[in-house]
């Protein structure tokens, strides 16, 4: 499809929500496994060690010198075109529970450990389940995926990527509580006025699954109703709980799971 701003918002809805081949989502399937992080938050163009030397030299990829977060080629796209689309996507939350409490106890020195602990390893099982990591902020990870460059099964796939978060901070022993939740939101890329942009989930789902992980307790994964359904997962073992969150009348049922 040819890339105008007339068109731009059904390009990123294409991007994001259909399965079908196209070169980006070769690309971007072929850079996961190239090693090493820190990598392009869109196409997952790594910037450093080998696999940074061979997106340099063979596709002229190298990071951004006005958004880290992003390659060169990604940086300049979404410049470009500051747009997006409302799309299915499944969202995922998660926080060190008790931080305040945590770093009173430490030195800074060994709380940054701790944090960087924690990114690092939900960072890299975001990755392995094909997430677009949104951000790490303060004590917190958040992240999202959608059937373009997930597959159809990227629900499923936010679920395991849960767990896997979950185990692995246990086995830290870091309390890490975690929100996962599936529905509609605006996906795309917001300019500022200095030209540095981001690319960002926004939504009142949005807001539903960080209010999720807020209400979940140290090992905890609170998963909507929503994202189990869209997962086919059978919930009937695990624990019901009615939550009252912020700007919802009524409460929310979820399922809790402990790993």
């Amino acid at each position: 499809m040819a890339m105008s701003k007339d068109n731009a918002g059904e390009v990123w809805r294409d991007w994001f929500m259909n399965d079908a081949v196209t070169v980006e989502k070769q690309l971007y399937r072929l850079f996961h496994f190239l090693p090493h992080d820190p990598r392009c938050k869109l196409c997952h163009a790594p910037f450093k060690g080998f696999g940074g030397a061979v997106v340099s030299a063979l596709y002229n990829r190298k990071q951004s010198h006005l958004n880290p977060n992003f390659c060169n080629i990604c940086e300049d796209f979404a410049r470009k075109f500051p747009s997006g689309a409302e799309v299915e996507m499944s969202m995922l939350f998660a926080d060190v529970r008790g931080s305040t409490a945590l770093s009173e106890q430490m030195t800074p020195l060994e709380f940054q450990k701790l944090i960087n602990r924690f990114f690092v390893g939900a960072s890299r099982v975001i990755s392995d389940e094909f997430g677009l990591l949104e951000k790490l902020a303060g004590d917190a990870v958040a992240a999202f995926w959608g059937a373009g460059f997930a597959g159809t099964d990227y629900v499923a796939r936010t679920i395991r990527a849960a767990q896997a978060i979950s185990h692995s901070m246990k086995k830290e022993n870091i309390p890490v509580g975690i929100g996962v939740h599936a529905g509609v939101a605006y996906f795309g890329a917001m300019g500022s006025a200095d030209g540095l942009v981001n690319i960002s989930a926004i939504g009142e789902e949005v807001n539903t699954a960080a209010r999720l992980a807020s209400k979940a307790a140290a090992g905890e994964i609170i998963l909507s109703e929503a994202a189990m359904g869209k997962a086919g997962m059978d919930g009937s073992r695990l624990e019901v709980r009615r939550l009252e969150l912020k700007g919802i009348s009524e409460p929310v049922s979820v399922r809790v799971m402990r790993v």
